[in-house]
C-alpha cells in the first residue's frame, strides 16, 4: 500500500496548526473513538473506529495509533488521554508512550471538547467553553457534564458548571430516562410522586428510597441528564431504545420554543439551577409545550449563564465554543446562538468532527502539544 492510499484509508480530517508544534498523540476516550497524530504543521485526526468496548474495536484503535505514527514518520514525545483510568484508550496510551519513550499526559474530558473547536475554527487566544455531554470524568472523580471553562492554551478554569441531579442507577438512566425524571422529583423534594407516575416499572415503588440513601446514586452536572429528566418528566420515551432516543424526540417536538419567566437561578459560584423549570415541566400535561418550554428556557439560561461568566473570567474573553454532543440539537443551539451573538459575542461551533466524541482526540493532542512548550 503506498503512503498515499494508506493515508486516505487511514485519515478522516487534516487540520493546519496556528503554529508549529511539537509531535504529540491523542487516544480519544470511549465512545465513536478517534485518535490524532500532530506531527508539527498539522493534526490528522483518524477515522472513527467505532465504541471501544469490544476487543476489535480497540485493536482497531491501537493499530490506528501505530499506523498514524508510521505513517507521519515523527515520534511523539507525549501521549494524550483522557482522564477515566478505565478507558481502553487510557490504559493503552501508556503502553504507548513507554513504547515511544514519551509522557503519558491527562487531559480533562471536557477540556479536550473545547480545545477541538477552538483548533478547528483556527481560534488561538483563550475563550469560553460551553461543554454540554452526557459523561466525562472531571478531575476529582466527578461525572461531569454541563460545564462553562475558560480555556486559555494548555490549561483551563471551571467557571460553572449544571446545578448536579442525582443518576439513579448509573449508566441505566441515560436509557430510561424515567430515572432522570425522578431524580429531578427528588430534587423537588417530590420524590414520594415517583411510584405513582411511573407505575409501569417495577423500580419505581423503591427508588425514592434508594435516593434517600444515595445508594448507586452518582450526582451528575451532566447535561444529557437534564435532558433526559426533561423526557422523563414529559413522558417522551420513558424507557428508550438507544441512548439519545427520548432527547431527539423532544427536539421535534420543540416548533416554537418559549421562556419561563424566572426558569433557573445562577449562583455566585456559578452553578446554573434549573430546577424552576424542571417543577414547571412536572406540572406539565402538553409535552409539546413542554418541549418549547425546555428548549426556550434552557437556551436563555444558558445565554444568561454565560454572560455572568464573562464578568468572572480571569480574563477578557469574547468568544464562545460550543461543544459535547448535546450541541447535535438544532433548536437549542440556534437559540443559544443567537441570544449570544446579541450579546456582542463571538460563537465557534464544532467543524467537520462535529461535536461528538470523535472531536475528542483532537482536543486532547492539542491540549498536550501547548503544555509541552509551557503554554
Amino acid at each position: 500500500m503506498t503512503a498515499v492510499v494508506e493515508a486516505r484509508s487511514l485519515v478522516a480530517a487534516e487540520i493546519p496548526l496556528p503554529r508549529p508544534m511539537p509531535p504529540v498523540i491523542g487516544m480519544g476516550a470511549f465512545l465513536k473513538n478517534t485518535v490524532t497524530l500532530i506531527d508539527g504543521r498539522r493534526a490528522l485526526v483518524s477515522r472513527n473506529v467505532g465504541h471501544t468496548d469490544t476487543p476489535a474495536a480497540v485493536a482497531a484503535m491501537e493499530d490506528t495509533a501505530r499506523r498514524l505514527v508510521d505513517l507521519a514518520g515523527v515520534r511523539p514525545v507525549a501521549v494524550a488521554h483522557d482522564l477515566h483510568p478505565d478507558f481502553p484508550s487510557t490504559r493503552f496510551a501508556s503502553v504507548l508512550a513507554a513504547d515511544l519513550g514519551a509522557a503519558a499526559v491527562p487531559v480533562q474530558h471536557h477540556h479536550a471538547h473545547v480545545a477541538a473547536v477552538a483548533l478547528e475554527n483556527g481560534h488561538d487566544d483563550p475563550l469560553l467553553g460551553l461543554a454540554l455531554d452526557g459523561f466525562g470524568l472531571g478531575p476529582g472523580n466527578q461525572a461531569w457534564g454541563g460545564e462553562c471553562l475558560y480555556v486559555d492554551g494548555g490549561g483551563y478554569e471551571r467557571l460553572g458548571h449544571l446545578a448536579p441531579l442525582l443518576q439513579p442507577g448509573g449508566d441505566v438512566a441515560a436509557r430510561e430516562p424515567w430515572r432522570m425524571g425522578a431524580a429531578a422529583l427528588h430534587a423537588l423534594d417530590r420524590g414520594g410522586e415517583t411510584a405513582s407516575r411511573w407505575p409501569g416499572q417495577p423500580a419505581a415503588a423503591l427508588l425514592a428510597r434508594v435516593m434517600d440513601r444515595g445508594v448507586n446514586c452518582p450526582a451528575t452536572s451532566s447535561a444529557g441528564r437534564l435532558f433526559d429528566a426533561a423526557c422523563g418528566l414529559l413522558n417522551v420515551h420513558p424507557v428508550a431504545e438507544f441512548e439519545g432516543q427520548a432527547p431527539m424526540a423532544l427536539e421535534r417536538l420543540a416548533t416554537a420554543p418559549e421562556v419561563l419567566a424566572d426558569g433557573w437561578r445562577t449562583a455566585a459560584d456559578g452553578v446554573l439551577d434549573l430546577r424552576p423549570l424542571l417543577s414547571e415541566l412536572a406540572d406539565c400535561t402538553d409535552a409539546a409545550r413542554g418541549a418549547n418550554l425546555f428548549h426556550g428556557t434552557l437556551a436563555a439560561a444558558l445565554a444568561d449563564w454565560v454572560a455572568a461568566a464573562v464578568e468572572r473570567a480571569p480574563g477578557p474573553v469574547s468568544t464562545i465554543g460550543f461543544s459535547g454532543g448535546c450541541f447535535y440539537n438544532k433548536v437549542m443551539s440556534a437559540d443559544l446562538e443567537a441570544r449570544l451573538e446579541g450579546q456582542g459575542l463571538t460563537v465557534l461551533r464544532p467543524g467537520r468532527l462535529g461535536p461528538g466524541d470523535p472531536a475528542v482526540s483532537l482536543g486532547q493532542a492539542w491540549v498536550a502539544s501547548q503544555l509541552q512548550t509551557g503554554g
